[in-house]
């Protein structure tokens, strides 16, 4: 999943640290009550005891108790409508989920169908509670973890986000979310850690869109400490001015932007006109900013409170 419906803001991120997780999705040997090996359980279960009595049975608790110790109560699942059936997922996410049992892929995947479609809806809480779901029943699988990551993102929690981003990059080995990992870092506050992050030798793997999404994020550092030629200079890529590669409207708007912070006025205004030809989807404000720009007032075309009692009558004779 990625976050691909998001307007830029006129000067702000668009979209956490935190340490890396313990490898693997299922509960602890302590969790799961079963002694260790080597420590004479087993035996001591055909046998009806063990030798020492009190003293051996307050270690074997110490070490998580009873093999017949009770597992934790499973926690209630949201509930996902009948239509959502799981494959609307692209064709990868489905190859992820092949490694977990044909029943819990299916739920899996209609829980990741829902967090895309909370988010759509902006119904975070809604979106995070699929999406944890989907994590306790495929902690492994990479798309599981992305979809967690992207909820934190989107509700600012940018240290757990860092953290699943974290998880899916070590899982599948693909730096797809550097850009927001990046982000992650500016939103901490951690700006020298950013930049070194995105100058690191992964972002070289990136695709065109990805390096797209990464220059927008560095020139909003660079802006965040004052330096508005090199955030300006960190926008200038080859798809700046390639008006049909998708997602290029967010990056002429970066730069619209970066260009009117820097005073230069009527140059701006010539790529805020380019953004509106080219977002076609209208995920920016780059209208408004015209308006702005050009000193166009826009009023409320809304419901009139006038009272009728007030108006004048239309048919009412004109004054001599």
């Amino acid at each position: 999943m990625a976050e691909d419906n998001q307007r830029p803001s006129r000067g702000g991120r668009p979209g956490g640290g935190g340490d890396r997780p313990r490898r693997g999705s299922g509960p602890r040997r302590e969790e799961r009550g079963g002694p260790r090996a080597g420590s004479g359980g087993r035996g001591a279960a055909r046998r009806g005891g063990v030798p020492g009595g009190a003293d051996r049975r307050s270690d074997t608790e110490a070490r998580g108790g009873s093999r017949l110790a009770p597992r934790s109560p499973r926690l209630p699942e949201p509930r996902v409508p009948d239509e959502v059936t799981g494959k609307e997922l692209d064709r990868s996410v489905h190859q992820q989920l092949r490694t977990l049992s044909k029943e819990n892929a299916d739920g899996v995947a209609r829980h990741l169908v829902m967090v895309s479609v909370m988010l759509e809806a902006d119904e975070l809480d809604a979106a995070l509670a699929h999406a944890e779901t989907a994590v306790r029943r495929a902690g492994r699988v990479p798309a599981a973890r992305e979809a967690l990551g992207m909820v934190a993102y989107r509700s600012g929690d940018f240290a757990r986000a860092l953290t699943e981003f974290r998880t899916v990059r070590r899982l599948s080995g693909s730096s797809h979310l550097l850009p927001l990992m990046v982000d992650c870092e500016r939103g901490l506050g951690r700006l020298d850690r950013a930049l070194e992050l995105a100058g690191s030798p992964e972002a070289r793997t990136l695709s065109d869109a990805e390096r797209t999404e990464l220059a927008i994020v560095v020139s909003g550092i660079r802006r965040d400490l004052g330096q508005l030629d090199a955030a300006l200079l960190a926008l200038q890529l080859p798809a700046l001015t390639r008006g049909r590669k998708a997602g290029v409207h967010r990056l002429q708007y970066a730069y619209a932007d970066t260009l009117l912070a820097l005073g230069r006025v009527d140059e701006a205004r010539e790529w805020f006109l380019r953004v509106v030809e080219h977002d076609t989807e209208n995920e920016t404000d780059a209208v408004e900013r015209l308006e702005e720009l050009d000193g166009v007032l826009v009023e409320d075309l809304g419901d009139d409170d006038t009272d009728p009692a007030e108006e004048p009558d239309a048919e009412a004779e004109p004054r001599a």
